[in-house]
């Protein structure tokens, strides 16, 4: 444990284009309550009560602001340590001589990115994935990446990951009760039983690796412009980003590498491609254009095919479908373009003018509801966001197929080991005193 009081501004430093109207500044540690006495000249106040006090520098006794101050008593707190508000006026001068008075007491130091979130965890207030949670809240650009995120600072990770982890506990405790004590009368059928809890775990695992709507969420639902040359695609990527970013010319291969943007599209984060005209070309760099638009479209959540309307966009629809892999006709979306020239009117087509002619609307509508379908996809259970879970429990599930087929419980209780180290590492939990409690629990052996 780190012994330091820290402390940090917790909003935004203002600037002189934008100075804030409050300011509030942290201190969390052994002397968070020394730091409040000596800056007001004045004992604690009650706790978790907000009292008015004038903040003086401790060198000079020069008053500096008036504010509100809390004072947090220990345990009772965000980090688990005594703890300090500070609640200032926003403006430079206020704010930078408080945090020089602070400094000035000696026994205080500027918080490390992160370390009050660190020191929940390392007093027990939170796991890392309710840590993980708090960051993710913090950098929330759509309603839907809030909830998620506030989901998961509810728990909703923890309680799954440490269910599994519980349940192969108590599988590892009944192995290793077989193992150290072959001469007791344990229950019958317990190998089978053990059996089916790991093909049960291994089975919930796979599954929720399979289920990518976390990771969609937290770094944007990935949705390909695709179509021939000069179709639209990128006054279409212009018309939904309401900016210039992509050229537009009539010149066709004008696009040659895939140009993102990122929107919010109906509260889901989306990350929306433009790609080069799906063409054959003689030009080297077109064709690694070509081969781009191809992947990416394969490997997209979601594809939007722009076709013109005064060509054959009949023809290059079907050839297109045909050789996109993974398209889905319930959620991709055929847009067909131009239609202030040709009036096109066809069953689950789009019709749109990017110029400014109808059916706008109708296509943000249908984006929406594709993307929530996307992100609806094994809705129930709640999802993994990060690759450090997806790592950790491909290595869980690879541990669980071993021990299901390991030829010795000895061996199958190393492999389980393995299996409930991995899920432990995801919470920051990894304990043997809870095996031991187990196999005393369940067997009560040695009575």
């Amino acid at each position: 444990m780190n012994d330091a009081t820290i402390y940090a501004l917790g909003t935004p430093m203002p600037t002189r284009a934008h100075p804030g109207a409050l300011a509030v500044i942290r201190l969390s540690g052994p002397r968070a309550g020394d730091a409040l006495e000596r800056l007001t000249k004045q004992p604690l106040p009650s706790p978790r009560r907000m009292v008015l006090r004038t903040i003086l520098d401790p060198v000079t006794g020069e008053a500096i602001d008036k504010g509100l101050v809390v004072w947090f008593a220990a345990p009772a707190t965000e980090t688990g340590e005594p703890m300090v508000e500070l609640h200032l006026h926003g403006g430079r001068a206020v704010v930078g001589a408080a945090l020089d008075a602070i400094a000035h007491l000696g026994f205080c130091r500027l918080a490390e990115p992160g370390e009050f979130t660190r020191r929940a965890f390392e007093h027990g207030k939170l796991d890392l994935t309710k840590a993980e949670g708090i960051a993710d809240l913090v950098a929330a650009e759509t309603a839907a990446q809030r909830r998620q995120a506030l989901q998961q600072m509810d728990g909703a990770l923890h309680r799954l990951y440490d269910d599994w982890r519980s349940k192969g506990l108590r599988a590892l405790a009944h192995l290793e009760a077989a193992i150290d004590f072959p001469d007791e009368d344990l229950p019958e059928g317990l190998a089978e039983e053990v059996r089916v809890v790991l093909a049960g775990l291994q089975a919930e695992i796979a599954a929720h690796l399979e289920d990518r709507r976390g990771e969609r969420l937290r770094d944007g639902l990935s949705i390909a412009i695709i179509g021939p040359p000069n179709a639209g695609k990128s006054s279409l990527l212009n018309l939904l980003a309401r900016r210039e970013a992509a050229i537009v010319s009539e010149m066709a291969g004008t696009t040659r590498d895939v140009i993102e943007v990122h929107l919010d599209l109906g509260g889901w984060p989306v990350v929306l491609a433009d790609t080069a005209g799906l063409r054959e070309s003689m030009d080297a760099i077109e064709q690694e254009g070509v081969r781009r638009a191809r992947a990416r479209a394969a490997v997209a959540d979601l594809r939007m095919l722009v076709l013109d309307a005064s060509g054959d966009w009949q023809a290059e629809m079907q050839a297109i479908i045909g050789t996109t892999e993974r398209w889905n006709p319930s959620r991709d979306i055929v847009v067909v373009n131009k239609t202030d020239l040709v009036p096109v009117k066809e069953e689950g087509l789009v019709g749109l003018s990017t110029r400014g002619g109808p059916g706008l609307s109708e296509l943000l509508a249908r984006l929406e509801r594709s993307a929530e379908a996307a992100m609806q996809e094994g809705a129930g259970a709640p999802p993994l966001t990060r690759t450090r879970h997806r790592e950790a429990l491909d290595e869980c599930r690879v541990s669980l197929e071993r021990a299901l087929v390991a030829p010795e419980v000895a061996l199958a209780a190393e492999d389980l080991r393995m299996a409930m180290r991995a899920i432990g590492r995801i919470t920051g939990t990894v304990r043997i005193d809870e095996l031991l409690d187990v196999i005393f629990r369940d067997f009560c052996i040695g009575k």
